[in-house]
């Protein structure tokens, strides 16, 4: 770093090592030469020294902190973000207003943070990827407001359906999803990745790879229902219908003593099915 006749501090890229951080200086230096030249050496406060010592000043502070120099944009997205972490759920419209940007902005930053959107809600609400525990259906709850690993109700059934042992009826989709099957399963009559085939008085959902469904339909037509339920999950079960008799099927799984013991939605569903223990209505089967 030199200074020369015309009073101009001149850099070069060996003297600091990093090219934008050079040309920035050399900028800066510039500037300041001309305002010197405009006040006179003797009476302005940006002389050649002062220059040299703000600029020697600036570069032990990039190298000291590892040239990771303070960024206020970066430093305010960060806030942003723990703010939307203690919401959990936040919509579009909250965003574009805690960013103080457009709506297609808005959209790239939750892209960027891989945030999840809600597979219900008509898909209203998102969370950040730091904020859903899911269990091990890959779900989330948060209030009335549901999140999948997989992305939407769509793509959620048919991850549900392709790892189910024993594929899923339309009862057992919607207790795991928490949804009227009514409400949706229409849409999957002609999905590709799942089949369904009449067992009874009901559809039964398969996937639609061979090997896959093979199994499946094997094990659905000879393991019995409530395998994998102990005497005392049953107890617990027939008390609290008798309790709450008249209560629908996701009512019984909200319930805290049923919640507690960590029962399958499907396994309590086939165990009451296979008893004859649901309501009957004149509902649509699928």
């Amino acid at each position: 770093m030199t200074v020369d006749c015309n009073n101009r501090l001149i850099f070069f890229k060996k003297d600091i090592g990093i090219l934008n951080l050079y040309q920035v200086y050399v900028a800066l230096a510039g500037l300041f030469s001309i305002e010197t030249a405009k006040l006179g050496e003797n009476r302005g406060f940006c002389t050649s020294k002062t220059i040299k010592y703000m600029l020697f000043v600036r570069i032990n502070i990039y190298f000291i902190t590892g040239g990771n120099m303070p960024n206020p944009r970066e430093e305010r997205l960060r806030n942003i973000y723990s703010v939307l972490e203690e919401l959990k759920v936040f919509t579009l419209e909250k965003l574009v207003s805690t960013l103080s940007c457009s709506i297609p902005n808005a959209r790239l930053k939750l892209k960027q943070w891989g945030s999840y959107t809600s597979y219900n809600q008509n898909g209203r609400y998102y969370a950040l990827p730091t904020v859903p525990y899911f269990d091990k259906y890959g779900l989330w709850y948060f209030e009335d407001i549901f999140f999948s690993r997989y992305g939407n109700l769509k793509k959620t059934v048919i991850h549900l359906i392709e790892r189910a042992p024993l594929g899923l009826t339309g009862k057992e989709i919607g207790a795991l999803v928490r949804l009227d099957p009514r409400s949706f399963l229409h849409h999957f009559r002609n999905v590709q990745g799942i089949q369904r085939e009449k067992a009874g008085s009901a559809y039964v959902y398969f996937s639609d790879n061979p090997d896959t469904y093979k199994q499946q339909f094997r094990s659905r037509t000879t393991q019995p229902a409530e395998e994998g339920l102990s005497e005392a999950d049953a107890v617990v079960i027939l008390c609290a219908l008798i309790k709450h008799h008249g209560d629908c099927f996701e009512d019984i799984m909200a319930l805290p003593e049923i919640r507690t013991r960590r029962i399958s939605p499907i396994v309590i569903h086939d165990f009451l099915d296979h008893r004859g223990l649901f309501k009957k209505k004149p509902t649509t089967k699928f």
